[in-house]
């Protein structure tokens, strides 16, 4: 797949790196330093390349937003048409706490910024500490999970295959309004993975057990 990252942080990085690794094409944008999105796609390897946020854009199978939210609209502009792209969002509505919860979330705003493309809520839940180790063991198992939500069933598939490749076991949470859940984990992810002592290389996994008669 042809996948365009919108962010140039952590996770934007970490994520487009592994993108490219995992076979998909990458063009990383949107930083204050074009050098810095050349060092990222040289990092990448070859399938990956800078360029801006419209050039991400164009022709994209997936957008991943991983930008602070004071940046959603700025990068949303300079992405241009965006209409039929699926967005990954990543990105919260406030670093340290939630400016959006109970009755509406981050992604379910995004989708309104965008109402022609497809909003998936996908990546926000594992710290970027933690992207490159479960990549190395995608092939072992158990994997652990990762949640994910979204209104749109092509989308959320898309959302999925990238989820898989990464390394995780996507766990499909519902409608992009079960964002007003998922939002509110990840600040207890980020408590245990920065306030906690054992680091933050942190990911979860959910089992299902059978009840006992």
């Amino acid at each position: 797949m042809k996948v365009g990252i919108l962010g140039s942080g952590l996770m934007g990085s970490k994520l487009g790196n592994v993108f490219a690794r995992a076979g998909h094409e990458v063009v990383f944008s949107y930083s204050h330093s074009e050098s810095k999105l050349e060092r990222l796609a040289r990092a990448a390897g070859k399938r990956a390349r800078a360029g801006t946020p419209r050039e991400a854009a164009h022709d994209a199978d997936a957008l991943l937003l991983a930008v602070p939210w004071q940046r959603v609209d700025d990068v949303i502009k300079r992405a241009g048409d965006l209409s039929g792209r699926v967005i990954l969002s990543c990105s919260l509505p406030s670093e340290k706490g939630l400016g959006v919860a109970h009755k509406s979330s981050g992604a379910e705003k995004l989708a309104r910024k965008v109402p022609k493309a497809h909003v998936v809520s996908a990546f926000q839940t594992v710290p970027s500490e933690v992207l490159f180790s479960v990549f190395k063991a995608r092939h072992k198992a158990p994997r652990p999970n990762l949640v994910y939500c979204g209104d749109n069933a092509k989308a959320k598939k898309v959302a999925a295959r990238l989820i898989r490749d990464v390394g995780f076991t996507g766990i499909d949470a519902g409608p992009l309004s079960m964002a007003r859940a998922v939002e509110p984990f990840v600040l207890l992810i980020a408590r245990l993975a920065y306030e906690g002592d054992r680091g933050p290389a942190l990911a979860y996994q959910f089992r299902w057990f059978k009840e006992l008669k």
